[in-house]
């Protein structure tokens, strides 16, 4: 059997975490051969959102605004939302900026919206070809779909690896450095290294627990029928069944998954109880051409034992598998390609040694953890809360069922879909009641800040010192934010601020700290309050949460406000500081 070809790296898989590898490995000049037993990139859309950290990886390749121009249209809103059926009540929704209102956004978005590209719904069908695109365009990479890996032999020198071509059975060789396998979940690879999963399995649940039914649908008319707001994710959730679709290109795709019931054969399936499935969860006769649909298992929270044996990786799916909820599975496997990435050409180039490889398990596989396990967090909240049987009922106990299961829902989604470190860069603590928490912080801040700064409209300066503070207005919730130092002399220009008095040299900063806004500072009085008298407080230690950059706090004699005082050298900042974390 001839060695045909030669390469770095031989990577099994072209999903998302082989095809991101190999732009990876091409960009950093490596080589790389590509096989999949698939004819081509992904038909039905399965995962349908891209993270913010996964952006940022596409806009450093050159292609996040190829990404965010692909699936749905740019005006197009991507708000989740739960209804009784589709043409039914709605119970909750979570508001999502559109494709095109992103960009404009995230250039003056703060706290848990803190990232350089901003997450985007698109199917990963669209997102897989574009990868593939860019892959098949770097020198030294090279993709074999509908081809598969018969075996491979593994030694000091490299491995060797036994490719088939699936359309005539002819067989050929693959001389490469590294093996990656990222084959799924059922990875031949990880099976011959011996390594196995780890985790939960089978869950029940009446949502997201069990074996679901996948059905990929057009729906000309879905707009026209359901008369609620546009959506990028519908969930169906009353007594008889739950079930979700994502809108797959804004217009009349959609990806819609429903659980199958006890007693319910998988196997006898047809095209008319797909569509018939639809249209309960719509409560309408709405129609549909389906285009494919096939059954799979929720319930999953495993991650594999091992990442790596030698010269051979895994990656993706076949390292772990998620319950899809959180739109973990896809980013986490991203991430793992651009870990590994970086670290094979590295060695490969002969600038790092072979141990540096090692750190790819010590590093990955914590995270597959921390993900799989709010995956399987978010199923549980989702699948195992009941609907009340009245939920559909047009009387005085639907309504109020309605009210208690969109109020839970809605809390839901907060945490779904935004997760702390993953569906943004940086994130913020969950808040259980984000609304009315923003609505109780500006009413109490508003009630302490200056008539002076009042009177300036939503922008407000207010300086002493010669520091200026910006006070932003973003909807009902009030923020500070950071600005250059403004001589404008002690005072907010005219020498009328009270906060000028005594201490005229106190640098005066709005220190709306994420604690204060939560439990209201308390202060020690044993000290008499003027002229800006220094306070100490009796809560935490404000310097051991915030940092060394944080000072101390002290009360504006006029107003009786705590402000914080701060050193030159360190900006203005409400809120915590929180550390850089990837998905």
């Amino acid at each position: 059997m001839e060695t045909r070809l030669a390469a770095s790296v031989l990577i099994v898989g072209g999903g998302p975490c082989g095809l991101m590898l190999a732009n990876e490995l091409g960009r950093r000049g490596v080589s790389a051969v590509l096989v999949d037993e698939k004819p081509g990139t992904a038909f039905n859309p399965q995962a349908n959102a891209t993270q913010a950290r996964s952006m940022e990886h596409y806009r450093r390749l050159g292609f996040a605004d190829e990404i965010r121009r692909e699936g749905l249209p740019a005006d197009y809103p991507t708000d989740v939302a739960y209804f009784t059926r589709y043409a039914g009540y709605e119970l909750a929704r979570f508001a999502l900026p559109s494709s095109s209102r992103a960009g404009e956004l995230i250039k003056g978005m703060s706290g848990s919206w803190s990232a350089a590209e901003l997450p985007h719904r698109v199917s990963q069908k669209y997102v897989e070809a574009v990868l593939r695109r860019h892959a098949e365009r770097l020198p030294g990479i090279e993709l074999n779909y509908g081809h598969r890996l018969i075996g491979y032999l593994e030694s000091n020198d490299g491995i060797v690896g036994e490719i088939e071509r699936l359309d005539d059975g002819s067989r050929f060789r693959v001389r490469a450095d590294f093996l990656v396998g990222a084959d799924g979940p059922r990875s031949t690879l990880r099976q011959s290294l011996g390594i196995v999963y780890g985790g939960e399995t089978g869950t029940q649940r009446d949502f997201m627990g069990g074996r679901m039914l996948a059905v990929y649908l057009r729906s000309p008319d879905f707009y026209a029928r359901v008369p609620h707001a546009k959506a990028w994710m519908y969930n169906c959730f009353n007594g008889d069944r739950h079930a979700f679709m994502a809108s797959v290109n804004g217009r009349d795709e959609f990806g819609f998954h429903t659980q199958l019931r006890p007693g319910e054969d998988e196997s006898a399936i047809t095209i008319t109880e797909a569509k018939a499935a639809f249209q309960r969860a719509c409560g309408a006769p709405i129609d549909c051409e389906v285009l494919s649909f096939l059954t799979w298992t929720a319930g999953h929270a495993l991650v594999a034992n091992g990442m790596q044996r030698g010269r051979v990786f895994l990656g993706g799916d076949a390292a772990h598998l998620f319950t899809p909820t959180g739109g973990l599975g896809y980013n986490t496997a991203i991430e793992d390609a651009v870990n590994l990435g970086w670290k094979l050409a590295s060695v490969i180039k002969g600038v790092s040694p072979a141990a540096l490889l090692d750190s790819y398990e010590v590093e990955r596989r914590p995270v597959a953890l921390r993900n799989t396990d709010y995956a399987r967090r978010f199923a549980d909240s989702l699948g195992l809360f009941a609907p009340a049987a009245e939920i559909e009922d047009a009387t005085d106990a639907g309504r109020e069922a309605r009210r208690i299961a969109g109020d839970y829902l809605e809390q839901h989604a907060r945490a779904e879909f935004n997760i702390p470190g993953v569906t943004f860069r940086r994130a913020l603590r969950r808040l259980a009641d984000h609304r009315l928490r923003r609505q109780r912080t500006a009413a109490r801040y508003r009630k302490r800040l200056h008539p002076e700064r009042l009177s300036r409209g939503p922008r407000t300066a207010c300086v002493a010192g010669g520091r200026r503070v910006l006070v932003r207005f973003v909807g009902v919730r009030m923020d500070a934010a950071p600005v250059r130092r403004s001589r404008l002399g002690s005072s907010c220009g005219d020498g009328s601020c009270p906060c000028a008095r005594g201490r005229g040299e106190a640098r005066h900063a709005a220190g709306l700290l994420a604690r204060s806004l939560r439990d209201g500072p308390r202060a020690d009085t044993s000290r008499p309050d003027c002229g800006m008298a220094r306070q100490r407080l009796t809560g935490r230690d404000n310097r051991a949460r915030a940092g060394p950059r944080a000072r101390t706090r002290e009360r504006c004699c006029a107003t009786g406000e705590l402000i914080r005082i701060q050193s030159a050298k360190a900006p203005i900042i409400a809120g915590r500081n929180h550390r850089r974390r990837t998905t």
